[in-house]
């Protein structure tokens, strides 16, 4: 017998998880559908996602105003959804963005920073240098560093958070793959991978870099998926103990192919604490869902991987790691540079997808966002620039 709800999300993603506990909290009947993280990456027979990872960069200085409120909205509920859950996800380390001392980016931060009223002052090389004495920059860079509301998220944990909260409410986890979402006229159809079919009054497709799937939606968006290289270095528990201040880091000091983010120590599920460094020099597009799906089973770039050695070894000049780990990523890029967030050809079906690799901080607003587009109707988010429109290839 087919199961119906008012609101059906598919994707048990970091957007699909803050979507469906926005949505359980207004006593809706929801249900979350998708199979979560494989035991076994190498023989898991269907889609994988990018929050299978335990460090992520959070804070709300960025160039971009409305990505930093949707960060903001984000930080300001963590403490809430922690107490909710009973899981603890947020380091609260602080971040620090860096680049030419003279140039447009500082500025441009520190001017996001002022407009939002946070303690995020700027700081000269030597300033740096000071408080941060593990990392070494160039002489001609600056610093804007946010201290407070800052640092980093484990999105397996907060997604794990949000099942959690959504669950509490009442909600519904189906453990199942979605081949297909259609407009049934005055209801939403979503076909499982087992056969089964659910129904919703709406439906809200967060599918991340499977949104184009074959027959998953009436129309395919245009997306961009790009795979992505990052490097863990395994730390001793002395080097855990004595880099435990360190914060987020994101620099742009140099030329764009040395562009990186870096995070602090974090114990990743193998018990172990790592450092993480991120930011390919390169662009590699994927098109076919097996592609990206392969490219999740592999060990990322070999190139990227040196690369970001490289940097790693250049920026923490002291550090000395039982191993380096490269590990595989992809994110999923829209044509405006912000999530989509609207309906595809239709009143029941919504999309909800676009991280363009800063999403994970701010799941929790991007959430809220796709939650109220399903339960208006209509897209209704004035405090933002963006419309959110999804495009369509």
């Amino acid at each position: 017998m087919d199961r119906h709800f008012d609101f059906v999300v598919v994707g048990r993603g970091m957007m699909g998880a803050a979507a469906a506990r926005h949505l359980s909290r207004t006593g809706a009947s929801v249900a979350l559908v998708g199979r979560g993280e494989p035991t076994d990456w190498q023989n898991h027979d269907g889609v994988f996602s990018s929050h299978y990872d335990s460090g992520r960069i959070t804070r709300t200085i960025d160039q971009d105003p409305d990505w930093a409120l949707l960060a903001n909205r984000s930080i300001a509920r963590y403490r809430e959804i922690e107490a909710e859950s009973g899981i603890a996800f947020y380091g609260e380390t602080g971040c620090l963005i860096s680049g030419p001392a003279d140039g447009d980016f500082v500025n441009s931060v520190e001017a996001v920073a002022k407009r939002h009223g946070l303690d995020a002052p700027v700081l000269d090389r030597a300033e740096l240098r000071s408080r941060f004495p593990w990392f070494d920059l160039p002489g001609t860079s600056a610093g804007v560093f946010e201290a407070k509301g800052a640092g980093y998220i484990d999105p397996r944990k907060l997604v794990a958070a949000q099942i959690v909260c959504f669950e509490k409410a009442g909600g519904v986890s189906i453990l199942d793959d979605v081949v297909s979402v259609t407009d049934a006229g005055d209801w939403a159809t979503v076909t499982l991978k087992s056969g089964e079919v659910v129904t919703g009054g709406r439906a809200l497709v967060a599918t991340g870099g499977f949104s184009r799937a074959p027959g998953l939606l009436p129309k395919v968006p245009a997306l961009t998926i790009r795979a992505r290289t990052v490097v863990l270095a395994q730390l001793s528990p002395e080097q855990a103990a004595a880099y435990r201040d360190m914060p987020s880091w994101i620099d742009e000091s140099t030329i764009p192919s040395e562009h990186f983010y870096f995070l602090p120590p974090i114990v990743y599920p193998d018990g172990q604490s790592y450092l993480k460094i991120g930011g390919d020099p390169t662009d590699i597009e994927i098109e076919e869902e097996q592609a990206i799906c392969d490219w999740f089973r592999g060990e990322g770039g070999s190139e990227a991987a040196a690369h970001l050695k490289r940097l790693l070894a250049r920026s923490i000049p002291d550090l000395d790691p039982v191993r380096l780990v490269s590990v595989p990523c992809v994110t999923t890029y829209t044509v405006h540079g912000y999530p989509y967030a609207g309906f595809v050809g239709g009143e029941r079906v919504a999309l909800l997808t676009g991280g363009n690799g800063t999403a994970a901080k701010s799941s929790d607003e991007i959430g809220r966002i796709g939650a109220d587009l399903v339960i208006r109707g209509r897209m209704d988010e004035p405090d933002y620039h963006t419309d959110f429109a999804v495009h369509f290839r």
